[in-house]
């Protein structure tokens, strides 16, 4: 008799549901037939009651089944009649597909988050509503009423907006651009996903950081790429690493986040940025540069892209609103040599026909607004006023518990645990007590990691929610 795979990570119940389901549709149970009690099939496959309970109501809800008061449970006769008839096993879809999902303490997180509202958020990646130049975008929306006509536009992305922002990467970024050499898109992610899917083949090497953002992107497996970490250390990354990886593995791009870097807060040193794009001259190999901080610097001049120094051409630029404004406009975009940028295009055009033209025109009017340069300045000094909060409440917290070094830009704080922890649990006790942050693990660390965004929680919750992680570790600890 068939049993479930207690080894297989797909649940029980499922695997009991699916093998059911098979047996209905091939004629062992015909339409209108009583099926075996719960409690008789539990003893029969060696579950709990209660699993199969689960396994009925899953094919309840399909209409495969149907139970009655005093009948039990039969096999759907209307469902079925004579010739039997499917519902799609949407179970199976939804777990197909080359497009993977989620992290599972990615998804923990957005879990937590939805069902309780009233959580310290360590976790998401963002500003504040706070942070955000909220008035300023109602003011220019309000001067600026839009009369132009609402098609489709160029799938390269709005031209006003990519002229503005050549202005924008030269004066702030000093980085030398056409309007034609720039595609817009819905942030940093997208960028990722195009080069991934159009510039890349299944089974090609990459090089990505370690830790890295990327490596919390389930899409670099989806597309079939081979990832190479490179260490991060206080300095960035080793060039020398890279050409290693390139002898060994052959890669074919290196993927980049040089100034305060996430999750480390990293910035890449000066000799490390020439010796870097020496290394990728010599090697022809491109270098994808994602730089979504570099403006948060909280003191001096920000630090330059690679960009900047590339005098041959190596560098993907990619920039975003999300951290510096407001990650709901949904405005990114990449600066490329125009062959790229137009293959890229094209595929955007398939996907989605191009952006909003109404998110990209109020970006362009900021970009272009004397409200603009006082919302960077009073954004830093915000980032920078939080961050000296949580790391004042780590320091009275958990004095002899964690290791950190301090980040001098970004809204990242990186955090280890000096004991030995299980990421799992703790983060479920934290959440417990009513705070959450994501695991390093996330980010391709071993367990005792952790990435704390100071960028999101109110101010003054950094202090009581630092209380409660400390409370949660010292409980995981005991």
């Amino acid at each position: 008799m068939w049993k479930p795979d207690r080894q297989s990570s797909q649940p029980l119940y499922q695997q009991i549901a699916d093998d059911l389901e098979r047996r209905i549709s091939y004629g062992e149970f015909p339409p209108g037939s009583v099926l075996p009690s719960e409690r008789k099939l539990a003893e029969q496959l060696e579950v709990n009651r209660s699993t199969v309970v689960l396994a009925y109501a899953e094919l309840r809800v399909l209409g495969i089944i149907e139970s009655q008061s005093g009948s039990g449970t039969r096999v759907s006769k209307y469902k079925w009649g004579a010739t039997p008839k499917h519902t799609p096993n949407w179970h199976r879809y939804a777990e197909g597909g080359s497009f993977l999902p989620n992290l599972p303490f990615l998804r923990r997180v957005r879990e937590a988050l939805g069902q309780n509202q009233t959580l310290i958020d360590f976790a998401s990646g963002e500003l504040a509503a706070d942070l955000s130049p909220v008035e300023e975008i109602n003011m220019l929306m309000n001067e600026n009423h839009y009369t132009e006509y609402l098609g489709y536009d160029n799938p390269q992305g709005f031209l006003p907006l990519r002229q503005a922002l050549v202005t924008y990467l030269d004066q702030y970024r000093d980085i030398q651009t056409l309007d034609s050499s720039i595609l817009i898109t819905s942030g940093s992610q997208q960028s990722l996903y195009l080069i991934t899917q159009c510039l890349l083949s299944p089974g090609d090497a990459v090089a990505i950081e370690d830790p890295s953002y990327c490596y919390s992107l389930p899409m670099f497996q989806s597309a079939g790429l081979r990832l190479f970490r490179l260490p991060v250390d206080h300095k960035g990354v080793r060039p020398e690493d890279i050409r290693s990886l390139f002898k060994k593995h052959r890669i074919k791009m290196v993927f980049i986040n040089p100034n305060f870097q996430n999750p480390t807060g990293a910035v890449l040193d000066h000799e490390r940025r020439i010796q870097l794009l020496d290394v990728a001259s010599e090697l022809g190999l491109p270098i994808v540069e994602d730089d979504p901080f570099s403006l948060t610097a909280y003191k001096g001049t920000p630090p330059p892209p690679l960009k900047s120094m590339d005098s041959i051409g190596s560098v993907l630029y990619i920039g975003s609103f999300s951290k510096i404004a407001a990650s709901g406009l949904r405005i990114g975009w990449m600066v490329a040599p125009h062959s790229v940028i137009e293959r890229l295009a094209d595929a955007r055009q398939q996907m989605d026909f191009g952006l909003s033209v109404v998110p990209q025109r109020v970006a362009e009017q900021f970009l272009k607004s004397p409200y603009f340069l006082p919302h960077m300045e009073r954004l830093r000094m915000h980032l920078l006023y939080k961050r000296d909060l949580l790391i004042e409440a780590l320091q009275k917290e958990l004095p002899d518990l964690v290791t950190f070094t301090i980040p001098q830009g970004g809204l990242h704080l990186w955090c280890k645990i000096i004991p030995q922890v299980n990421d799992s649990k703790l983060l479920e006790e934290a959440i417990r007590r009513g705070v959450i942050f994501v695991p390093g693990s996330v980010y391709g660390s071993d367990s005792g990691y952790m990435r704390f965004t100071y960028a999101r929680p109110k101010a003054d919750d950094i202090g009581p929610g630092i209380s409660k992680f400390a409370a949660a570790l010292r409980s995981v600890l005991c």
